[in-house]
């Protein structure tokens, strides 16, 4: 039958078979590589085309570069617990420098206008910045691998992220893409929660969780609800975060179908924040409703709004009401002042104390907390946790780098205010309000959690930022009629 086919057939079922052996032979090859080296390879294989892919979009479209980092900081650790062998908490550095080397070439000069990171927020990321670089020189010698890991959350995003948001994202829209993406993420991750907490973890967070962190994510049987995010308390606090800018959201005049959504968002994120147990994200949540409260400049809003707060804080603090819930049980220890953890926290404080005492540049960024241990084992602050993102800053910076940073924050938060109190336009100004409201919330968060350095939610403060400077180049007035003009030129859909 073979011999009776045409020329052009034999060399189809040929080329059909050469095509089958080489897929096998691939097939194979890929195996034994795997077996070898493990799932880098295939990982690989399918990730150089869409590197290349993404590589080219960027250059094309450098604002492609801040949606894939906004993204990427909420799924970046879930990547890094289900494929190991890879540092892909890296790849958010390599992708802010390559969208930065993407805007000094790209060729328009309507959209990569310079002139808007003249501000404050800009120079103070830089002047924080370079006492950061300064910190290298610290007589206590923390190593150069900690600084550098430490630094990244507390300076290098932020002068690598705000000037990009500035440059790329400058239209209303922008602002409502960044909120929709940040709202989108939270919601998915809250949901994520309650498949973990009925279905329980994948065989990937499992044995996360076998490896040593169950000691902390595993209270009496019940699972602390972690989602995808690093851990319960990053989780519990971004959930909070988030709340907060969902429920300023819900009650601004936008339209009814929007207010649903926001509130829904705002009734997930809160049950997410109470499945983590994260007891320190009722600092966010209390301190970001107060200060929208103090913002919306309703007094009988802030009087009902302190009522309420007062009433709940009494439930709390008085009743046991809610105790059949183990996570409103463990929230309620957040106001026990015999508490246990509490009481080594302030031992912990106690022991920083004297040794900071004739430091009054601290112990070295990188010298104590997570980096502290890996990289700085042999140095005694390795061997305290800081627990507080307040402490962690004293204690690496000294009392002057502390009170440099704890100013420049409340700079940028009376800055906030009165760019949202001047604000004109109701939807911006409420857009504002509840970007100003969270970060406010985190900032209280910060001082009995590390909060602010930690993904997704140092993203979300640092571009809140950028919009939140932004804002005056925004507003067009009561109506909330047209856009800047800048924004109305063709090159501005870039």
């Amino acid at each position: 039958m073979y011999a009776t086919l045409s020329t052009s057939a034999r060399r189809a079922i040929r080329s059909r078979w050469l095509q089958g052996l080489a897929v096998a032979a691939a097939t194979v090859a890929m195996g034994w590589l795997t077996s070898r080296l493990g799932v880098l390879v295939p990982v690989a294989l399918v990730g150089l085309p869409l590197a290349v892919f993404g590589l080219v979009a960027l250059f094309w479209r450098p604002r492609l570069g801040v949606l894939a980092f906004i993204g990427y900081c909420f799924l970046v650790m879930t990547i890094n617990r289900h494929i190991k062998g890879v540092p892909f908490g890296l790849g958010i550095d390599g992708l802010l420098l390559l969208t930065w080397v993407a805007v000094l070439f790209h060729r328009s000069r309507e959209v990569v206008q310079w002139g808007r990171l003249r501000n404050d927020l800009c120079w103070l990321g830089l002047a924080w910045f370079v006492i950061n670089l300064l910190e290298v020189a610290n007589p206590a010698g923390a190593s150069l691998a900690g600084w550098y890991y430490e630094m990244r959350g507390t300076t290098f995003y932020w002068v690598l992220s705000v000037p990009l948001a500035m440059l790329l994202f400058y239209r209303r829209q922008d602002l409502r893409l960044f909120l929709g993406l940040v709202l989108g993420f939270s919601v998915a991750g809250a949901l994520y929660g309650l498949k973990q907490k009925f279905l329980g973890p994948d065989t990937a967070e499992q044995l996360w969780l076998d490896t040593g962190a169950a000691k902390t994510h595993v209270l009496f049987g019940v699972l602390r609800v972690f989602s995808y995010y690093s851990e319960a308390a990053q989780f519990g606090a971004s959930q909070a975060h988030v709340a907060v800018v969902s429920l300023v959201l819900a009650v601004g005049p936008f339209r009814w179908w929007q207010r649903v959504l926001f509130g829904l968002a705002a009734a997930l994120c809160l049950d997410g924040m109470l499945l983590s147990g994260t007891r320190g994200a009722m600092m966010v949540l209390l301190a970001g409703v107060f200060m929208w409260l103090v913002l919306s400049r309703q007094l009988k809003v802030l009087v009902l709004g302190g009522l309420l707060a007062g009433a709940a804080f009494g439930i709390l603090k008085y009743t046991t009401i809610g105790n059949g819930n183990a996570s409103i049980v463990r929230m309620r220890t957040s106001l026990d002042p015999n508490d246990a953890s509490l009481q080594v926290r302030l031992r912990n404080q106690a022991k920083l104390r004297e040794y900071l005492a004739p430091r009054p540049f601290g112990g070295g960024v990188g010298s104590i907390g997570m980096w502290g241990e890996k990289y700085n084992a042999g140095n005694y602050l390795s061997t305290i946790a800081p627990d507080s993102y307040f402490v962690k800053i004293w204690a690496e910076y000294g009392i002057v780098g502390f009170l440099i940073w704890l100013g420049m924050m409340l700079y940028i938060l009376g800055k906030s205010c009165g760019i949202v109190w001047r604000t004109r336009n109701p939807q911006l100004r409420q857009m504002l309000l509840a970007l100003t409201a969270g970060y406010f919330g985190v900032l209280m968060g910060s001082y009995g959690n590390e909060v602010m350095n930690q993904m997704p939610t140092a993203m979300i403060v640092y571009l809140g930022w950028a919009f939140v400077f932004l804002g005056p180049s925004l507003d067009t007035g009561p109506a909330g009629v047209g856009e800047p003009a800048e924004s109305r030129s063709p090159e501005a859909a870039r």
